[in-house]
């Protein structure tokens, strides 16, 4: 009878051990409330953001467009100081690319 206690004890320690693992492996991943949360919150943040991100790149085109004006408004001094003349439509667009020609016209109109 000596012999099974020590058994019995040495077997319930095993069950005691393989139950406490299986229970601390069930508590490692995320629960479905978790991961929703998780998801709400990346949500809010996308719909903060996107509108922001949208309204910079309409700056940015601006801006864009500006610089060109700018750059236009250059070439159009610097043809009228070497030729001694104002510059036509036609010398101008020679002078410049059409997509910057149709930039400058824009911002002139």
């Amino acid at each position: 009878m000596i012999k099974k206690w020590p058994m019995e004890l040495q077997l319930k320690e095993t069950m005691t051990r393989k139950l406490m693992h299986l229970k601390k492996k069930a508590r490692e991943g995320f629960t479905l409330i978790e991961m929703m949360i998780v998801l709400l919150i990346i949500s809010i943040l996308v719909l903060l953001f996107i509108p922001n991100l949208s309204k910079q790149k309409d700056n940015v085109s601006v801006q864009g467009d500006e610089a060109v004006v700018k750059v236009v408004e250059s070439q159009i001094e610097i043809y009228e100081i070497n030729h001694n003349k104002k510059i036509t439509d036609n010398e101008l667009q020679k002078l410049v690319t059409s997509e910057q020609y149709n930039i400058y016209k824009k911002y002139q109109d």
